[in-house]
C-alpha cells in the first residue's frame, strides 16, 4: 500500500506545534483597512492558534 501525501496547500500555510496544536495567520488581512479599527489591525498581525473545532481536520491533511 503507497504511502499516503501531506497536502501541500495546508503544510504552507499551517504549522504544527510541540504540544499538537495548529497555528496559523488571520483571516481579513489584505485590503480594506479603512473598515476596521486600529485594534482590529493591530491584532491580526501575526499567527494565531487553531481552534478545536477545524483542529482534527487540519492535523489530518498534515500527518498523511
Amino acid at each position: 500500500m503507497p504511502k499516503f501525501k501531506t497536502h501541500r496547500a495546508s503544510a504552507k500555510r499551517f504549522k504544527k506545534t510541540a504540544n499538537g496544536g495548529l497555528k496559523s495567520g488571520n483571516a481579513f488581512t489584505s485590503h480594506r483597512f479603512h473598515g476596521k479599527t486600529k485594534k482590529q489591525r493591530r491584532q491580526l498581525r501575526g499567527t494565531s492558534m487553531m481552534n478545536n473545532t477545524t483542529l482534527k481536520t487540519y492535523v489530518h491533511m498534515l500527518s498523511r
